[in-house]
């Protein structure tokens, strides 16, 4: 089922692991497909490769339409060129897949400043430089589809600190909800995924007993929920971050608490309150 056919696509980061996976899901679907990646390592260092052509060429191989670009989304500049690169190639954009990420852990005081800044340079200009870019012209059309990639170390950091990329996904969690306000009643949605995949990023984690190892991790399946969250059939889905790990699905829900907790009840005491 072509669902998407006629709907131009830009996906961050799709040169390799989940990236590539929902360019290949988006392209199956009939999106013509904006491939963007800058085709360095996972801590956004070394030599650029060229690895988006490889993956336009896979697409193009199945019979899809697709074009590389290798615009540095760190940037608002190269982020607005990446949008511009599915302006000038399909006239118009409908969904943006903001998926690329580097790593940053370890503890705050002890990162080097430079991963610090390179680590939110990505994720956080990234995504908000890119729907910047591209709200205009889905507002314009009255129909667009903005996926973000957003982190359980967000909320639940790991062994050994996680300030910096947990910190950048919180940020990025914050505007995708924001950001879905904003569009209510547009045609425009803007929804998050978490996923839990094996890359050549996770794969240390994993490796490590992070997860299960009996649980299928394919990017593929996180590529799936993508697809749908692209489509005319999740039009009424909009500010919902939804986690997939394999064959599993879950929504995350925010919940306020303010009375019976040990904090609550303490601070009414030592303030003279009255709950």
């Amino acid at each position: 089922m072509r669902s998407l056919h006629g709907k131009v696509a830009l996906v961050t980061g799709a040169g390799r692991g989940l990236g590539r996976a929902h360019a290949q899901a988006l392209s199956r679907a009939g999106a013509a497909v904006v491939v963007n990646d800058v085709g360095r390592g996972v801590d956004g260092t070394g030599a650029a490769e060229d690895v988006s052509a490889a993956i336009v060429a896979e697409l193009v191989a199945e019979g899809g339409t697709a074009v590389a670009d290798r615009s540095d989304v760190s940037t608002f500049d190269g982020a607005a060129t990446a949008v511009s690169a599915a302006l000038d190639a399909f006239g118009r954009i409908d969904i943006l897949v903001n998926n690329a990420g580097i790593a940053g852990g370890g503890r705050l005081h002890e990162t080097d400043v430079d991963l610090i800044e390179r680590v939110f340079a990505v994720h956080v200009t990234g995504t908000l430089g890119t729907i910047r870019a591209a709200l205009p012209h889905m507002l314009a059309s009255g129909w667009g589809r903005v996926i973000n990639t957003v982190s359980e170390v967000a909320l639940t950091p790991p062994p050994g600190g996680g300030v910096p990329y947990g910190a950048a996904k919180a940020a990025i969690w914050s505007a995708t909800l924001s950001l879905a306000r904003d569009c209510e009643g547009t045609g425009v949605t803007v929804n998050a995924i978490s996923p839990g995949a094996r890359t050549r990023m996770s794969a240390a984690a994993i490796d490590a007993g992070y997860s299960p190892p009996e649980l299928d991790l394919a990017p593929s399946h996180v590529a799936e929920v993508v697809a749908y969250l692209a489509s005319e059939r999740a039009g009424d889905v909009n500010g919902r971050v939804v986690h997939v790990a394999g064959p599993h699905i879950r929504e995350y829900l925010q919940m306020r608490r303010t009375r019976n907790t040990e904090l609550v009840a303490r601070l009414e005491n030592e303030l003279g309150r009255v709950g």
